[in-house]
């Protein structure tokens, strides 16, 4: 018998997708560590049979700079291949909860809590962990496990590291618990989900 207070959680695995990796269309800075903890999340996850689901981003035309239509691109990644029976949200823009059937997915399965991991730090992470924040979601972020990209704003050119730093520590500040994988891991461990 569980505890009253146990919480249903559910890893979400954001845009883990081809382009980002290094050959792609859009390449982030140190995606493949960054995918490798997540992967190793995932599998947490569902060794204590808890629910993952996957998000797939598809841009809606062929001029799209990356994640084309049906491209190899938009695929997600081999090291974080969704199972058979696993929820693969397809979305068109940059919160995963809009005009998508993510929130459905949470609540028939008495979520309560997400963990977020995927890419990018400064934009489709972002989004979700405020949206989830917004709609109650206890929401935790594993830094780690996100990539982002150098950017340049009004002539200031940003790196990737100081991307994530800035993005990591507004969620932080505001929104979410941001911790490693290995912290996560030490603190929250692999219980299972209540029953």
């Amino acid at each position: 018998m569980s505890s009253m207070n146990a919480s249903r959680k559910a890893l979400i695995v954001v845009d883990i997708q081809n382009d980002y990796f290094p050959g792609g269309r859009w390449t982030l800075s140190h995606v493949e560590e960054a995918a490798g903890k997540a992967a190793l999340m995932i599998e947490t996850f569902r060794e204590s049979g808890n629910l993952v689901v996957h998000i797939r981003h598809e841009f809606p035309g062929d001029d799209a700079p990356f994640f084309r239509p049906g491209s190899e691109g938009a695929q997600i990644h081999p090291g974080v291949l969704n199972r058979p029976g696993e929820h693969v949200v397809l979305k068109h823009h940059i919160n995963s909860f809009r005009e998508t059937d993510l929130k459905e997915v949470l609540d028939r399965h008495g979520i309560d809590e997400v963990v977020v991991v995927g890419n990018m730090s400064h934009m489709c992470v972002d989004g979700i962990t405020r949206a989830a924040v917004d709609f109650g979601y206890r929401t935790t972020v594993l830094h780690d496990a996100c990539a982002t990209l150098d950017l340049e704003f009004n002539g200031v050119k940003v790196p990737a590291a100081q991307v994530h730093a800035a993005f990591m520590a507004a969620l932080a500040f505001g929104y979410a618990s941001v911790v490693s994988t290995a912290d996560y891991l030490k603190t929250c461990g692999t219980s299972r989900p209540a029953t």
